[in-house]
């Protein structure tokens, strides 16, 4: 099915975004950063970890299907 697949237009627009607005994507995982940080001294930094890779699985997954 061709729709599952990356465009590869798109893909190198996004590296181009990242690479020429570095703090634009500071600022967008950043509260992932906070959340993982609070959860790391306030629980536990295993779940801490595990929430990160939950949170980038998730935007992984919205990235591949959107």
């Amino acid at each position: 099915m061709a729709g599952k697949e990356i465009d590869p237009q798109r893909a190198r627009a996004a590296r181009d975004v990242l690479r020429q607005h570095p703090a634009m994507t500071l600022v967008v995982v950043s509260p992932a950063l906070i959340m993982a940080g609070l959860v790391w001294w306030l629980v536990s930094p295993t779940l801490a970890i595990v929430l990160l890779l939950a949170v980038g699985a998730v935007a992984a997954m919205k990235v591949l299907r959107g």
